[in-house]
């Protein structure tokens, strides 16, 4: 079956993969647009790994504000070029990272980023809880992991569940669009405030 160039565009459009990408997906799927999609998103998620190392020093800050000004938050998102950096797709990822931050307050990137002391305070808590409910001795460690999994999964943005869609993880979104686009994407830091909170830690 012969791939039309309006075929072509309306997935690069739909996708923003590159073009040769796009004829190659219509070729596999024989023109079927939905399994073209699928055939993209497949590849790109099997290559995003690969692009982890590329680097990426373009992109933007997102400046966000919610409840006339009671919540504001910045975030930086970069990727590997200006093309990417000035594409709506582009934008409107970084704008959802924005919205995350500001309806789900996190306040680490990433597990890595979570002191130790800050883990070992949690253990602690986890345990005593265990002990003070009473639980059997032989279960502490599970519960204690199972806490200390959800603590984590609450506390770092890349760990939460999407807010439009909590059966993904932001980092299976950022994964998402990384195959989509065809670029290394990071989400590099980010800070929000929320009037009225303490400056104290």
């Amino acid at each position: 079956m012969a791939i039309t160039t309006q075929q072509i565009k309306e997935l690069r459009e739909a996708t923003g993969a590159g073009i040769l990408d796009c004829r190659k997906a219509l070729e596999q799927a024989n023109g079927d647009f939905d399994k073209a999609v699928q055939f993209l998103r497949e590849n790109g998620l099997a290559t995003a790994s690969k692009r982890a190392d590329r680097e990426a020093s373009e992109g933007m800050v997102e400046l966000y504000s919610h409840g006339n000004g009671r919540v504001g938050v910045m975030v930086e998102v970069n990727c590997e070029t200006d093309f990417v950096a000035r594409s709506e797709t582009f934008r409107n990822f970084a704008h959802e990272i924005a919205l995350q931050v500001a309806a789900a307050s996190p306040k680490y990137l990433r597990e890595e980023d979570i002191p130790e002391e800050v883990i070992e305070q949690e253990r602690e808590d986890a345990r005593n809880w265990a002990r003070s409910e009473g639980r059997p001795e032989n279960v502490w460690d599970r519960i204690v992991e199972g806490r200390l999994k959800k603590f984590k999964d609450d506390v770092c943005l890349l760990r939460q569940a999407y807010i439009r869609d909590d059966s993904i993880t932001v980092e299976k979104l950022l994964l998402d669009q990384i195959a989509s686009i065809g670029e290394n994407i990071i989400v590099r830091r980010f800070a929000r405030w929320e009037l009225g909170e303490s400056t104290k830690n």
